[in-house]
């Protein structure tokens, strides 16, 4: 099989723990871009917190798209163009809000290029060091949100979240896409609204079919991406459950395991041609 379009994961999956790409990683991706490949970032970050990876492996340059918000948008890298975008309401983020205070657990969500909180936590402080994005902490979280958002998220330690993700997605089964994208991140997006929904709207008038396409994640809101591509790869360092359901399982993010993957499924084949 010769593969079309490389989709990656960021945190966890491209990046390293100290949030970097490796020289090794970073070479392949080139080689592979420089041999018609396309290669796409998937993500749950804002768009703004995906951009300097964008430019880093060059995807302006080559042609090549960006999923932010787990799918809920496009970008085209070479126009800046947003090609495809769903948001929730404001009076569903509000809802939210309730449930949030229901279940005893944090929420934030993103508006005026800052992230958007009642309460400061140690998760939207994370949120805020992957994302490059400040924290802005309000005194009325419902009133601050007055326009359509792109997602929100739930903040909570892992053991919490779980039960709360399964309550959640059973109660708002058929109204909203519901993910953990980390142990304490619980996201919420428009129905529909998966990385995997978002490669197959990107591919088709792209002439690119779900076999020709890798796809490289580590979380469960890379699972949909993962079973749709046609090559579908877990990180080393991804819990059990996702591995099980991957083609592949490479190496972990520390381990240069995307470029493991590169080097064996597409420069390895192309110079064998």
């Amino acid at each position: 099989m010769k593969y079309k379009m490389i989709v990656l994961d960021l945190d966890d999956t491209l990046l390293r723990d100290d949030q970097t790409i490796s020289g090794r990683t970073k070479d392949a991706l080139l080689q592979a871009q420089e041999a018609g490949v396309k290669v796409v970032l998937a993500s749950g970050r804002p768009t703004f917190g995906m951009r300097w990876v964008a430019e880093d492996l060059k995807l302006d340059q080559y042609g090549s798209y960006i999923l932010s918000f787990n799918g809920s948008k496009i970008i085209d890298c070479k126009t800046n163009e947003e090609k495809y975008s769903r948001t929730l309401s404001a009076e569903t983020v509000h809802r939210l809000y309730d449930l949030s205070k229901r279940e005893e657990v944090g929420i934030l969500t993103y508006a005026d290029d800052a992230i958007v909180v009642e309460e400061p936590s140690e998760f939207a402080s994370i949120e805020s060091e992957l994302t490059g994005l400040p924290v802005k902490v309000v005194s009325n979280f419902k009133e601050a949100i007055h326009e359509p958002v792109v997602k929100a998220l739930m903040l909570k330690e892992a053991d919490r979240l779980v039960e709360v993700e399964k309550k959640l997605q059973a109660e708002l089964e058929g109204e909203l896409s519901v993910m953990r994208s980390k142990p304490f991140f619980l996201e919420f997006t428009q129905l529909g609204v998966t990385k995997g929904a978002s490669l197959d709207y990107l591919i088709k008038p792209m002439g690119i079919k779900a076999e020709e396409v890798i796809a490289i994640g580590d979380s469960y809101n890379d699972l949909t991406m993962i079973e749709f591509a046609g090559l579908g790869v877990a990180m080393g360092n991804a819990p059990g459950d996702i591995k099980e359901k991957a083609d592949f399982v490479t190496a972990s993010n520390m381990e240069d395991g995307v470029a493991e993957v590169v080097e064996e499924f597409v420069l390895n084949r192309l110079s064998r041609v």
